[in-house]
């Protein structure tokens, strides 16, 4: 793992902020930008990261003699943390945002196209924290290289200050199995995504009966 000094500044959490938006950081470059800087021999990038794994248990409640745990941590920036969650927890409550975690997580949000006598592509942006921003019919008709163009899948995505993207089509044939040409636009899509900074997560195919992922199948 890079150290904070030494990613381009653009990719830096409080430089994303700015030019980017805060829902384009994940929950490690929130964590980045709220503790600011790490301590000598220990990365602000490694301890971000083990409070994030912290975090990351549901069933846990958080205290601050827990933050003070983490090597790094330390009481200024465990207050800063707890802060922060409890302004959340004030200001927003519970958050009825949906989250993309698996594949099975993407199908009730594209229920409507499993069955469409025609292939439709549609691509799903999503926040920092893996929230749901929107989804969009990008084309509707054969996929090919002609009417899947980075262009068009990645403006809507630019435009809602996306993290990352899913995209799914559905196989009006029925099967599930990838065609030659979604593996070349998948690759095309990984692509494009990693130049503009917005990771293409997965690419689900689905059909009436199922649903196949890419990314499972190692072709992401």
């Amino acid at each position: 793992m890079k150290k904070m000094k030494d990613l381009p500044a653009l990719d830096r959490p409080r430089e994303k902020i700015a030019h980017k938006g805060v829902q384009a950081l994940n929950d490690a470059e929130l964590i980045e930008a709220i503790i600011g800087r790490g301590l000598p021999g220990r990365d602000v990038r490694a301890i971000a990261r083990d409070i994030v794994l912290l975090l990351s248990d549901p069933a846990r409640q958080v205290r601050y003699e827990d933050l003070l745990e983490i090597d790094g941590a330390g009481p200024a920036r465990a207050a800063q943390i707890m802060a922060c969650l409890e302004l959340g927890r004030r200001r927003y409550g519970p958050s009825d945002a949906v989250k993309i975690r698996t594949p099975e997580d993407v199908l009730p949000l594209v229920g409507q196209y499993r069955d469409k006598p025609q292939e439709h592509f549609i691509c799903i942006s999503l926040s920092g924290a893996g929230e749901v921003i929107t989804s969009r019919v990008i084309t509707i008709g054969i996929l090919n290289h002609s009417l899947v163009h980075p262009r068009e899948v990645f403006a809507g995505a630019i435009t809602d200050r996306a993290a990352s993207v899913v995209c799914v089509h559905n196989h009006p044939s029925g099967s599930l199995e990838a065609s030659p040409q979604d593996i070349a636009i998948t690759r095309q899509l990984q692509e494009a995504g990693a130049l503009l900074g917005i990771q293409l997560l997965d690419h689900i195919i689905v059909t009436r009966t199922g649903f196949s992922s890419l990314k499972e199948k190692g072709l992401i």
